[in-house]
């Protein structure tokens, strides 16, 4: 395969890509911060819940 073929066509769907604008990354990095949080409490809820059961049948 040619090479600058390969690089033009590689520049042509580049003018493609449309890139997110500061706003669409800030809102999606708040997002992930929001359901990284939820997810993060909800499992240390189920894990205190289930240590607790662990320790009232164990004793």
């Amino acid at each position: 395969m040619n090479l600058g073929l390969h690089i033009r066509n590689a520049k042509a769907e580049l003018t493609k890509v449309i890139f997110p604008t500061k706003g669409q990354v800030k809102q999606a990095y708040i997002a992930v911060i929001i359901v990284v949080s939820v997810v993060a409490a909800f499992l240390a809820l189920v894990d205190l819940m289930m240590s607790s059961i662990m320790t009232a049948i164990l004793g």
